[in-house]
């Protein structure tokens, strides 16, 4: 092709000085006609590979399973493979065409070498993109933080494709470029620190599994409650429930603490750990003959009946003078309540019996004695779960009553407005 090439511009050349154009005349002009027969000859070139490539390509990806394949087809890789293919005809043609311009050779043959330069470095990147969305599509890699790994790569693709520009334009060799690069070493740590600490972050994540892509993490520090639904080199992108994206340093994610809620996404059940405050006041020792009316609470009967032979039995065996509630054994409206509780969520139908179920309360505080629901879910869903624990407090909130409790409140404005 280059033989035929040359024989071709040599001839134009020849015939132009027949036509009785002297000698630099006719280099000149011979320079735009060889320009555009090499032009018309690329460009044939160009169409009938890009025809061949596109064509052979949508064929292989409609023939076979894998995705990877036709994400190369969406991504014009087959376009730039194609354009590639006449421009190295065009840089082995251009010592030929300017031959007999020295100084215009230099400059042209290093500028079509760069562009072939970024040209390839552009069609290795269209395939790891087409790598990379194929990967995402497999769904032991779905979760990976693919992104980092092709980012690190390209880098130094980009860095090699940039060391060979350089000497390519200033006629260096690589011993001298990686002294260069050498010296200045510490210059370039300083400008990819935030790229060498995230890929650092992103082998340690993905060898210890902490963040996957699909998640659910809570940083407080960036305000992220949220789907992680990218992980590369740099940051990592949180989509919040609210819909909003919050963007976190991916090295934060080693250096900073935060909560991943995949634990509880794959467990059995979602925990309600949640309490209400009773006034102190309001606990008492229940009268023998108010046992009576607690009876008539389905849940808390049979409690009831054997609580009674128990106390009564222990009592007269002490012989307990129960004149005073305080004296021997005696059940207490709050002790009846939180019975009354365990027996309830035992029967509710939203938890699983499985896991820890208990209705126990804490250490008293100044605003009352707070009476915790420790249970858990079976239904993960974040809507479902906030059902679920609204339809439980709903009922210990409405059912404290019966048991002579009271609820803990702060008074309002106008309340103490009223008292006065």
């Amino acid at each position: 092709m280059l033989k035929l090439t040359q024989n071709i511009f040599g001839w134009c050349d020849k015939f132009l000085i027949k036509l009785g154009f002297n000698e630099t005349i006719a280099a000149y002009l011979g320079l735009i006609v060889n320009i555009a027969i090499l032009y018309v000859i690329s460009y044939i070139i160009y169409t009938v590979f890009r025809f061949i490539l596109v064509t052979i390509m949508a064929i292989v990806a409609r023939r076979t399973k894998t995705k990877f394949d036709d994400l190369l087809v969406s991504s014009d890789t087959a376009k730039y493979i194609s354009l590639l293919i006449p421009l190295v005809y065009v840089y082995k043609s251009v010592p030929i065409i300017l031959k007999d311009f020295n100084s215009w050779e230099a400059i042209f043959g290093k500028l079509v070498g760069i562009y072939i330069i970024l040209l390839l470095l552009w069609i290795i990147r269209t395939i790891f993109n087409a790598l990379r969305d194929h990967l995402k599509t497999i769904p032991a890699y779905s979760d990976k933080p693919i992104d980092s790994y092709i980012q690190v790569i390209m880098i130094i693709l980009w860095v090699l494709g940039i060391t060979i520009i350089i000497a390519k334009l200033f006629d260096l060799n690589s011993d001298k470029i990686l002294s260069i690069l050498g010296a200045i070493s510490a210059l370039i740590i300083l400008i990819f620190r935030d790229t060498i600490l995230g890929f650092v972050a992103s082998v340690q994540v993905t060898v210890n599994d902490m963040v996957r892509i699909g998640d659910w993490i809570t940083m407080d520090k960036f305000g992220a409650d949220g789907d992680v639904i990218e992980i590369n080199l740099a940051t990592v992108k949180v989509k919040n429930f609210d819909n909003t994206t919050t963007t976190i340093p991916t090295y934060s994610l080693i250096s900073d603490s935060f909560r991943n809620w995949r634990g509880m996404i794959n467990a059995d059940g979602r925990r309600i750990k949640r309490h209400v405050l009773i006034k102190s006041t309001s606990i008492r020792f229940i009268r023998e003959e108010e046992l009576e009316d607690f009876k008539q609470i389905q849940l808390i009967k049979t409690y009831i009946e054997k609580k009674q032979v128990d106390i009564s039995k222990h009592n007269q065996m002490h012989q307990i003078d129960k004149s005073l509630s305080v004296n021997g054994r005696n059940l207490t409206n709050f002790g009846l309540f939180r019975k009354y509780l365990t027996n309830y969520l035992e029967n509710y139908p939203g938890l699983n019996k499985d896991m820890i179920l208990l209705c126990r309360h804490l250490q008293p505080t100044s605003q009352g004695i707070p009476l915790e629901i420790y249970v858990f879910t079976k239904d993960k869903r974040f809507e479902n779960y906030e059902y679920i624990m609204s339809d439980i407090f709903d009922h210990v909130l409405a059912s404290v009553v019966y048991f002579d409790l009271e609820i803990f409140e702060m008074p309002s404005s106008k309340n103490s407005l009223t008292e006065a």
